[in-house]
């Protein structure tokens, strides 16, 4: 009986050395965002407060990354700009992310699979306290003490994280003053063991 017990305690413990985690480096990770309107878009970025990628046998299985709302700044018009500040205030605002509520968002890897020379990764994405499914897939990089990921663009429905203003999901008298469900988001995250 002992050595069944030591048996199952030794098996537990090597699947669990099998897995490594890879610890975001907040400084080489970048989250950009562009959104659309029918009179053109605007674009910008929003950081990672943390995050990690569970890697086992060279695979992504897991992780989670927290992302600042806080964050988010407005990159296509010059940064002292009246404008500017106008709309990144307008975007934290309960017409967008109301980050005053909402000040962290999230994603939760679930999965990834292998496709060609990329990885399709797969998992939650928690906005406003709304959780819906999001794949995309990446190039990853892995070097011994180094993990380097980089996501091609993909897309997200704002409307599914009830993020309505100017969205035609809500309102259908907008004409030509609606803005575009659609945002188009990229990743770039260097990692450490």
């Amino acid at each position: 009986m002992k050595k069944l017990i030591l048996t199952i305690f030794l098996f537990a413990g090597f699947i669990g050395f099998s897995q490594i985690n890879y610890k975001t480096d907040t400084k080489n990770a970048t989250l950009k965002w562009i959104g659309f309107k029918p009179t053109g878009s605007h674009h910008g970025t929003i950081n990672l407060k943390d995050g990690y990628f569970t890697i086992k046998n060279n695979q992504i299985v897991g992780g989670e990354f927290t992302i600042d709302m806080n964050s988010i700044i407005n990159l296509d018009l010059p940064a002292d700009d009246a404008y500017n500040k106008k709309l990144v205030d307008h975007l934290k605002s309960e017409d967008f992310f109301d980050v005053s509520t909402y000040p962290i968002a999230k994603f939760i890897i679930s999965s990834s699979e292998n496709k060609g020379d990329k990885t399709l990764v797969k998992g939650k994405l928690i906005i406003k306290d709304k959780t819906n499914p999001v794949e995309f897939l990446a190039k990853v990089t892995i070097e011994e003490n180094n993990l380097n990921f980089k996501s091609e663009t993909f897309k997200i429905d704002r409307s599914k994280w009830n993020i309505s203003y100017k969205s035609k999901s809500f309102f259908n008298n907008l004409k030509d003053k609606f803005i575009e469900n659609d945002m188009e988001i990229s990743v770039e995250i260097k990692a450490n063991r």
